[in-house]
């Protein structure tokens, strides 16, 4: 068939033509951000999941929905060795320069983007990465002190005075959560804890990491209190083989249903994957319908695909040694795993892994489901690695 026309899309955050099984949530984000509009209790939420589970399309489409209810809205992703002023700034002073064209909102606006100014320079010799264009001068004792978790308050408040002027919320996407360090994170959570006593309308729709739950509660213990933390998996079978059909079959394409199965069973349901078998699928047949012989050729080169770019761009962030510790993990099968498991693969004791198992974390390969407990945050990466490195040479230091 036609590889101009083929309607999947795998990559990064890219949309996919059908973005099914997740209707629920969407909505329930919806009338989280329409009741903070209306000044009536409600938490932020934060999604959590593995790498592949959609969750930046999942948000992107979130803020999507919320702009076209007029919500003002910015969008940050958090990069590692990025503070969160330095994310955050920027996209606020284009929010702020946007509330500030509406005329019930506008002194508050720009009174919130001189706090901006104050807080940027107060700021930037703790946080040297800090770059945002100065629209006003700084009003003094706004937002100043050079303490981030007074100031980011501050700053919040006046922020949502202003939406709330413009009677709108202002609704802050950020994506790779776990990214932010805990007392990074602790000044976020105090702030909305600030807002949300105020009701003021301010929300915070963020994801990340399974870790990031943990993170959250370790940051301040009243966390689970102010946020959601819905869980990010696989799609049902359902949904899975509707993403696949729904794009096919608006070309005339069908798939047969030996062929969705093998699809839904090959992808585990994990969207990004369910997209790269798509893709593979549609180009192997010559065509319709897609059947389950097209798939069986698919999956050799959408395993090769992922082999080449999903996988590898993780795997070459590695030291030698965290690649060993993983081939151990991948040894024990997909996990999650004892960590005491993990190091009787290698014959040494738990505790001369602990600072390995620490810099897995921070780089967000592994995570810990329950005390003890090991397990990947990229799912089918068991299997990458036992076939990128083969054999029992990675037990040897």
């Amino acid at each position: 068939m036609d590889p101009v026309l083929n309607p999947f899309a795998p990559g990064a955050g890219t949309p996919p033509p059908e973005l099914a099984g997740r209707d629920d949530l969407r909505e329930s984000v919806r009338i989280s951000i329409e009741r903070i509009r209306r000044g009536l209790p409600t938490k932020s939420v934060l999604m959590v999941g593995l790498r592949g589970a959609g969750k930046t399309v999942l948000l992107d489409r979130m803020r999507e929905d919320a702009e076209s209810s007029g919500i003002h809205t910015l969008r940050v992703e958090a990069p590692e060795n990025r503070s969160l002023p330095a994310i955050l700034a920027p996209q606020l002073r284009q929010a702020l320069l946007r509330l500030s064209r509406n005329e019930q909102a506008k002194d508050l606006a720009q009174r919130a983007l001189r706090g901006l100014a104050g807080f940027a320079k107060a700021l930037k010799v703790k946080y040297a990465d800090i770059e945002v264009g100065f629209d006003f001068d700084p009003e003094p004792g706004l937002a100043d002190n050079g303490d981030l978790e007074h100031d980011l308050q501050a700053l919040l408040e006046v922020a949502g005075a202003a939406a709330q002027k413009a009677s709108t919320a202002l609704a802050i996407f950020i994506d790779e959560l776990q990214y932010v360090s805990e007392p990074e994170l602790e000044a976020l959570i105090t702030a909305l804890h600030r807002t949300a006593q105020r009701k003021s309308p301010v929300i915070v729709v963020g994801a990340g990491l399974p870790q990031l739950r943990g993170k959250m509660g370790r940051a301040k213990s009243y966390a689970e209190r102010l946020f959601e933390f819905p869980e990010i998996g696989p799609l049902s079978e359902a949904a899975a083989q509707l993403a696949l059909t729904a794009p096919t079959e608006a070309l005339g394409v069908q798939i047969t249903a030996d062929a969705l199965d093998r699809i839904v069973g090959e992808t585990r349901g994990y969207p990004y994957f369910v997209q790269e078998w798509g893709k593979h699928s549609w180009d192997a047949a010559d065509q319709s319908p897609i059947t389950l012989e097209d798939v069986k050729v698919a999956s050799i080169s959408a395993i090769a695909a992922l082999d080449e770019s999903f996988f590898r761009v993780r795997f070459d962030r590695l030291t030698p040694a965290q690649k060993r510790y993983l081939r151990g993990m991948a040894e024990l099968g997909p996990g999650p795993h004892r960590s005491g498991d993990i190091a009787e693969v290698f014959g040494r004791p738990v505790s001369s892994f602990g600072p390995m198992r620490s810099q897995l974390i921070a780089k967000g390969m592994i995570w810990s489901p329950t005390h003890g407990d090991t397990a990947f945050t990229v799912p089918l990466f068991d299997e990458f690695m036992r076939r990128i490195m083969p054999g029992s040479d990675w037990k040897r230091d």
